[in-house]
């Protein structure tokens, strides 16, 4: 005889959520925890870089594009997308240097909020970008969006690279590709030598992979339709989402043990 079916209460729901987003920008880390913020943050990397390429006519995520653009654009004379292109870099090297100072900052006053307050930075500035655009729209204002966004990529892949020491990255995706790659060769390696360690892959990091690499797609056709159909308002939805992340850590901020 089956036992009584357990029904979840709307405040239940809402206390696990809660809790989850709290793990997943806790400074004590798991891989759980790692992964929720990951995959999170890879969606919201996908919809920004895909939903700003429709806006402003760049992707912003990728520094190895836009310094290949550089190169061919000094080829050819064109000095002022070069400039624009460097700028790009710069921007992105200072959003990651922002990163950097508020959570070496954090870590130092030994606040549990260390890596959420990041993520709301990051959430306000892709409000900028969206009230940028949707309030005054010119050439001049297109580029300093697509600076903004170019400093949002940064700060970002700088914060989930610190929080998981450099195992997992957001913003692009070819890194993700390759591991997937190696994994993909290790787990249909046959091992013939039984005298040498076995070639065995780490499956666990091969889904962990496999699901930011969908969280990147899905959030970039997010983006897509979303800013296609609704402009720099579309906007809006990935910054709640990242306060959604943040909020729960910075309201229960506290010095960490």
């Amino acid at each position: 005889m089956n036992g009584p079916v357990r029904r979840l209460s709307p405040t239940l729901v809402g206390s696990r959520l809660v809790q989850s987003t709290r793990r997943a920008t806790a400074p004590e880390r798991s891989e759980a925890a790692d992964a929720t913020l990951g995959i999170v943050l890879a969606f919201v990397a996908g919809g920004v870089n895909a939903g700003g390429f429709i806006a402003v006519g760049r992707y912003t995520s990728h520094m190895s594009g836009i310094t290949s653009a550089m190169a061919d654009d000094l080829a050819v004379g064109a000095f002022g997308l070069a400039l624009a292109g460097l700028g790009s870099v710069l921007t992105f090297v200072a959003g990651a240097a922002l990163s950097a100072i508020l959570i070496n900052f954090g870590r130092r006053q030994g606040r549990s909020s260390v890596y959420a307050v990041p993520i709301l930075v990051e959430a306000g500035l892709i409000l900028l970008f969206g009230l940028i655009g949707f309030a005054f729209a010119s050439a001049a204002n297109t580029a300093v969006a697509v600076a903004l966004l170019c400093f949002v990529m940064g700060l970002q892949n700088a914060t989930v690279t610190k929080i998981s020491g450099a195992r997992i990255r957001t913003t692009h995706v070819t890194g993700i590709v390759t591991d997937i790659g190696i994994e993909l060769g290790k787990l249909v390696y046959r091992n013939r030598a039984p005298d040498l360690p076995p070639v065995r892959a780490d499956r666990a990091k091969l889904l962990l992979l496999i699901e930011l690499l969908a969280g990147f797609f899905v959030g970039g056709v997010a983006g897509g339709l979303a800013f296609s159909r609704f402009g720099f308002a579309a906007s809006l939805p990935f910054a709640v989402l990242l306060l959604a992340l943040a909020g729960p850590r910075l309201a229960s901020s506290r010095p960490a043990p």
